[in-house]
């Protein structure tokens, strides 16, 4: 399961609770409410099917005892305010409130850029408008408006062009091959940019990293063709363990990074961008502009905080744990007798990876749900896509509930999801488990 749900004006559903990722088709024995209800299948809308799913994975986390991860946005209202309980030693209650972003604000932009070693920092309520405004600062700065980056990349997929669309950005893709862009990439690419952007992680390609060789050779090669870096950092938190380095030696390889507090800290929302501090000023103004300069944002603020301060130090602990899992999963399939199941990566990056498998993704998605029904554990909890005739793909993260899982009880777990898929076994088309190889190879 994934950390973190995208923001819904990305047209961007939840990560663990994208149930509209594909249609949902219902084993024998299980109707949908709708059937229920008296009507036909065939009544029945895929909005519906999609709606009737996320629903059901929803109530099946809540109702579980176990699970991997418990992130906090899929908790109550009530659960969720809980958490400003117990934030007063994190900052004094009894001062003004923010207004317009200083108070608490300007207390967490000062500690990001301390965690990060940059000059400042600047709060942003998302993701989406932190980027588009440092980019269009570079842009400004550069007179290029070309930005490199991945197919894969965010902006690409889940932002509806709005680099281009809103910003007056020229995103251009440099590759599409589930790996970050490698150093001749960058130097051979046949055009002007004015800006390389690296999502670190990259979450589509299965929350991949260079190494930190091959990251520092692509920063030199950029600054070679006198473009300035740009990091993607909504997951930068948890890379230090891959990258065997602190926060701010890797911040410090960019011009500038933007990092999330919802995403693996489990704030309300909200982002940051860090940098230079004439960037970060520029942004503020441009932050006016695009509306993002909200009149109080102190929940969110002190969400953050309590974020920094209580999950940023379990992360190293959470991907060695994912580490664990991912044997486990492993180990756990090729027992059960599944012909073919990918852990990817073979050796997570953090703590966060796909599985792959090859079943159809209503198989697997209702198999899924009916195990943490009828267990209350649950082992997979974010939607599967379709990768392919036969091959479905999900994503796991591994969180404090998660830490008291053994391998035994991934095993175990494995054996009882498995028994719910059924006895026929289909075998993907060639050409998708060749390519399922390829991106074992390239990212192991």
């Amino acid at each position: 399961m994934s950390d973190t749900a995208e923001q819904a004006q990305d047209g961007h559903e939840p990560e663990q609770v994208q149930a509209g990722r594909e249609p949902e088709q219902v084993q024998a024995g299980h109707q949908p409410e709708q059937v229920q209800a008296g009507r036909e299948p065939e009544q029945v809308s895929d909005e519906e099917r999609r709606i009737q799913r996320r629903e059901r994975r929803i109530a099946a986390y809540r109702g579980a005892e176990r699970s991997l991860a418990r992130p906090g946005f899929l908790g109550t209202l009530r659960e969720r305010l809980a958490l400003l309980e117990t934030v007063s030693d994190l900052y004094d209650l009894d001062e003004t409130s923010d207004i317009y972003g200083n108070g608490i604000v300007e207390a967490l932009e000062k500690k990001v850029a301390g965690l990060l070693g940059t000059e400042a920092a600047a709060f942003f309520p998302t993701g989406t408008m932190a980027q588009q405004v440092a980019l269009r600062c570079w842009a400004g700065r550069t007179g290029d408006p070309t930005v490199a980056l991945h197919g894969l990349a965010h902006p690409e997929l889940h932002e509806r062009n709005a680099f281009t669309q809103v910003s007056g950005l020229r995103p251009v893709r440099m590759t599409s091959e589930p790996r970050l862009p490698t150093a001749d990439e960058v130097r051979d690419f046949d055009e002007p940019f004015g800006a390389l952007m690296l999502e670190l992680p990259l979450r589509d390609a299965g929350f991949v990293l260079p190494s930190w060789e091959e990251l520092v050779e692509v920063v030199e090669a950029a600054r070679e063709r006198d473009a300035v870096v740009h990091f993607d950092g909504a997951r930068l938190w948890e890379s230090t363990v891959h990258f065997g380095r602190p926060l701010e030696e890797i911040a410090g390889l960019a011009d500038s990074v933007y990092v999330s507090f919802y995403k693996s800290l489990d704030g309300y929302g909200g982002a940051a961008l860090a940098g230079p501090k004439t960037l970060v000023d520029e942004a503020k103004a441009w932050r006016h502009r695009y509306g993002g300069t909200v009149f109080q944002q102190f929940p969110t603020a002190l969400s953050a905080l309590a974020g920094l301060e209580r999950e940023l130090p379990r992360l190293p602990e959470y991907v060695a744990h994912a580490r664990v899992v991912a044997d486990a999963l492993r180990e756990g399939f090729a027992a059960a007798g599944v012909p073919w199941a990918r852990v990817h990566p073979e050796v997570p990056h953090t703590h966060e990876f796909q599985v792959w498998l090859p079943y159809d993704v209503e198989v697997v998605s209702e198999a899924a749900i009916r195990q943490a029904e009828e267990t209350k554990t649950l082992l997979f909890g974010d939607a599967w896509d379709q990768k392919g005739p036969g091959l479905a793909a999900t994503e796991v993260s591994v969180r404090a509930a998660g830490l008291e899982w053994t391998p035994d009880d991934v095993t175990a777990a494995v054996a009882d999801f498995v028994s719910r898929l059924g006895s026929d076994f289909p075998v993907p088309d060639p050409a998708v488990a060749q390519r399922h190889r390829r991106i074992r190879d390239q990212n192991s």
